[in-house]
């Protein structure tokens, strides 16, 4: 007989990380689901008669996964972290053209008014977790409505969604909160150092570099790249922000389950995680025009927000271009998250609500995002003497981008 079968999900996991490095350390059925609505149909083969079938066949495609993940591995070749370096992104500091925060320091926005940032919504993602595949690209053409197959499911998703949202709103049931920080900084190789107002560094954000040799590749990137080197003496600025749309969302969820509500427990989460990336497109958008400026005279269309035309970037901490998720103590430590907008950080460095985001906020028209991929063991040795943390410890938090066994 089975027993605590482990389902694992969220956004920075994977079938393949689950077969490849959480499957050999768990005796029992482990599985990966891609999305809440997905785990009402693995619970149920779990408990249904049709179970080991179910389990054989995740099996296979879990052996497949693994069998094809170490195949490639071999084959795969990689910069040593000096050549890395040698060739990493360079930025032009002639024609750096950096511009001073207005407002720089901590700002916090509390119970920020969820009707500031509704329009914000990228519906698209919302669809793909109650698995309608179609495209939502703006308010005035939602394609996924015209679909022959889904179109109908779709429009009363979307009516569903929108009375909750309504009732969200109208009567106050979550409250969105973030916090963030202009702050000067500059690049001290792969690291960010952070300053006060007497250059006293306060804070240290650890970069980690591209390694792998792929075709076409001349540069080998580093999060650190895109800050103005300290041996240039020019000053830099950066920003650091948590956001949240889940305050309150326990308390009404716990109502939910009162009422037996199954499907507005799958809803609600959906929706918070909707709002949180609106809430965070609305306050990168408000601090490229007025918290720092840089970007005073921009105009864009909502779809045009969405796909990014805007100048800057705002990396999430634990995702591609810094998959280090014990980096979010320096927000902590720094912006006192926790007792300013009620954003707690778990011993396994999840935010709690889970509907929150953090990341930085850099302003330099050449910034753009970049997958790490994986890194070899002199980054990892490299890494744990800038980070003062034992090889082990290192290769624990980073073992999804660990290229050796």
């Amino acid at each position: 007989m089975y027993k605590r079968q482990l389902l694992i999900g969220g956004a920075t996991t994977s079938r393949q990380h689950t077969a490849i490095k959480i499957l050999p350390h768990y005796s029992n059925p482990v599985i990966h689901v891609m999305d809440a609505s997905k785990s009402v149909y693995v619970v149920s083969s779990l408990l249904s008669d049709n179970k080991d079938e179910f389990l054989e066949e995740i099996n296979e495609e879990y052996e497949y996964l693994k069998e094809d993940y170490y195949e490639n591995l071999t084959e795969r070749k990689y910069k040593s972290l000096v050549e890395a370096r040698e060739t990493k992104y360079m930025l032009n500091l002639s024609y750096l053209n950096i511009k001073k925060p207005n407002k720089i320091g901590t700002h916090i926005l509390y119970d920020y008014d969820i009707r500031k940032f509704q329009k914000y919504i990228n519906w698209t993602p919302f669809f793909y977790v109650w698995q309608l595949r179609g495209r939502y690209p703006n308010r005035n053409y939602p394609k996924i409505f015209d679909d022959k197959n889904v179109g109908q499911q779709a429009q009363n998703l979307f009516d569903d969604a929108q009375n909750v949202l309504n009732d969200v709103i109208e009567n106050e049931l979550l409250q969105a909160n973030a916090i963030f920080s202009l702050i000067k900084a500059n690049s001290v190789g792969d690291d960010i150092e952070l300053y006060d107002d007497d250059n006293n560094v306060v804070g240290i954000l650890h970069g980690l570099r591209q390694q792998v040799v792929s075709f076409g590749n001349e540069q080998y990137m580093c999060i650190s790249d895109f800050i103005a080197p300290k041996s240039s003496g020019i000053d830099d600025y950066i920003g650091i922000f948590v956001t949240t749309a889940g305050i309150g969302i326990n308390k009404l969820k716990e109502t939910y389950k009162k009422d037996l509500d199954d499907y507005k427990l799958i809803m609600i989460d959906s929706l918070a995680d909707r709002l949180v990336e609106a809430f965070t497109e609305h306050l990168h958008e408000i601090v490229r025009k007025e918290y720092w400026g840089y970007s005073e005279d921009e105009n864009f269309s909502i779809s045009e927000l969405l796909s990014e035309k805007y100048q800057g970037i705002r990396p999430a901490t634990g995702y591609p271009m810094q998959p280090d998720h014990t980096e979010k103590e320096i927000f902590w430590k720094l912006l006192d998250v926790e007792n300013r907008i009620g954003v707690k950080l778990t011993d396994s460095y999840s935010m709690y609500p889970a509907a929150s985001v953090c990341g930085l906020f850099l302003s330099h028209e050449k910034s753009k995002y970049f997958n790490v991929g994986q890194i070899c063991k002199d980054q990892i040795i490299d890494y744990s003497k800038r980070k003062k943390m034992s090889i082990i410890e290192v290769e624990k938090w980073l073992s999804p981008i660990v290229a050796y066994n």
